[in-house]
């Protein structure tokens, strides 16, 4: 269902400067800058554990660490502001915001006014698809890392749309808010705890709505389940599972599929779960994450990193600049996270073994499962004799409105990217509150330093901020939505 290729790879994007080498100079230099100054992997309030420096779990680790004090107002029920347009600012034109313009463009109320992307072809390219739309020719921002500042600084954008390497997300979230802007980011949000702070302290001082995009929170299996749960289908919600285990070894040792080595350098800095968003995300909207209930500490377990070497001995020429490389990620990453309410999340990763596409996304509870890939379904009392039911059976009951009206929507991931652009933009159409915020990409992204402080730590506990600072204990609405009244 969900073809990862059909659209390039689900996160791949700006695509920055190349060195003579054919690597990526933006981000081979701005990944080593990173990891020389240690990540600040474990930055809560108190100090900073670096990745180089592994640190044992403190005592009471299971419980929430000491939020920093507020600098604003909380954005929990905020609205955006209602317009009738939507103008727009892609930062990043590679695979993922080359093609995700297409989507921005197709919605009808949304303005494409700004691009940007050092290599100019792309940038051209993007460009033309705006004429095309039959809109008019959007600025163009070609002129090196920084000139996303540029754009971020315009008076006639609304919205900025980040699609590029990892370690530039924070600081285009960041370089946006402080110009006015609300900003989408692709996952991960950013890749330090923080960093993931001063995401929320900026959102709550500017009022401006920071969110993790390709969130895979939109599929039409994912609300399903959603709406079914809410409904009280599965009992009492107990566990769930999510992951994102796609073999990418091909992409990743592609010299023309990535800018650069940028994403298989991550395997040589980082042992953690690089990339829970897409198991984490709807994991947390059934169980009601950040909205009466929230994950408290997450413990993780890494395999040996065996698959990318032994995918580059048998595939890349000797003398080629993946041999200096040396991987430490683990090719399988196994993570529990527990919540406040006592419920267990399991979350996995893999990206360096023969494995088919998969999310996992599971819900379990006192009435029964649901399992994915393939979909499968078991409650009480529909489903005796311990054989598994047709989950196609709930979708005329339990599909979600927005996949009602858009039974075939365009562009990648079964359709889930469209439907996800559409509400956000509709959000700010009509002046809503958005469907997920700020509190959600912290805690969604919040794996990726803490899973790999965990692994070195030999499982230890480690615990989650509660980046609400204590708002999640309210019930509000998330993506299972109201339809809007026309």
């Amino acid at each position: 269902m969900h073809d990862e290729h059909a659209i390039p790879n689900p996160d791949e994007s700006a695509t920055p400067d190349n060195s003579a080498d054919g690597t990526s100079r933006r981000a081979v230099l701005r990944t080593a800058g990173l990891t020389g100054a240690g990540l600040g992997l474990g930055a809560l309030a108190g100090g900073t554990a670096h990745a180089d420096a592994p640190q044992a779990a403190p005592a009471g680790a299971a419980t929430a660490a000491q939020a920093p004090p507020r600098k604003g107002k909380t954005m929990v029920g905020v609205p955006f502001e209602r317009r009738s347009t939507v103008r727009v600012g892609i930062v990043g034109l590679g695979n993922r915001g080359g093609s995700m313009i297409d989507l921005f463009l197709a919605i009808p109320g949304v303005k494409v006014v700004a691009l940007c992307d050092p290599v100019k072809d792309k940038t051209a390219a993007a460009a033309k698809k705006v004429t095309e739309a039959g809109q008019p020719a959007p600025a163009t921002y070609t002129k090196g890392d920084h000139d996303f500042e540029n754009l971020c600084k315009r008076g006639d954008i609304d919205f900025v749309y980040v699609a590029t390497p990892w370690d530039w997300h924070f600081d285009m979230a960041r370089t946006a808010m402080l110009n006015g802007k609300h900003v989408g980011v692709e996952c991960p949000v950013a890749l330090q705890l923080d960093q993931l702070w001063e995401l929320v302290d900026l959102s709550e001082r500017t009022r401006r709505h920071c969110m993790q995009l390709e969130n895979c929170c939109y599929g039409k299996n994912e609300m399903r389940v959603l709406r079914m749960a809410h409904a009280g289908k599965f009992g009492d919600l107990l566990h769930g599972a999510g992951a994102y285990n796609h073999d990418l070894r091909g992409l990743m040792f592609d010299p023309n599929y990535y800018e650069g080595p940028w994403r298989r350098l991550w395997h040589t800095r980082l042992r953690g779960d690089l990339y829970p968003n897409h198991g984490f995300g709807p994991v947390s909207n059934y169980m009601d994450i950040n909205r009466g209930d929230r994950v408290t500490h997450i413990s993780s377990f890494g395999t040996p990193a065996l698959g990318l070497a032994e995918y580059r001995k048998a595939h890349m020429p000797a003398g080629d600049p993946s041999w200096k490389e040396t991987y430490i990620e683990s090719d399988r990453t196994i993570s529990l996270v527990q919540t406040a309410k006592g419920r267990v999340i399991r979350l996995e990763h893999d990206v360096s073994t023969p494995h088919p596409y998969s999310r996992i996304n599971s819900l379990g509870g006192t009435k029964g499962v649901f399992e994915d890939y393939p979909s499968r379904i078991y409650i009480e009392p529909d489903h005796t004799d311990d054989a598994w039911g047709d989950f196609g059976k709930y979708a005329t009951e339990f599909d979600h409105w927005l996949w009602k009206e858009h039974s075939n929507p365009p562009g990648g991931h079964g359709g889930m990217d469209y439907i996800m652009i559409f509400r956000l933009m509709q959000t700010m159409q009509l002046g809503l509150v958005p469907d997920f915020d700020v509190y959600d990409a912290a805690v969604w992204t919040s794996p990726v330093p803490l899973s790999h402080l965990s692994i070195k730590a030999k499982g230890a506990p480690q615990a989650i901020p509660d980046f609400t600072r204590g708002m999640w204990k309210k019930a509000r609405p998330g993506v299972d939505s109201q339809k809007p009244q026309a």
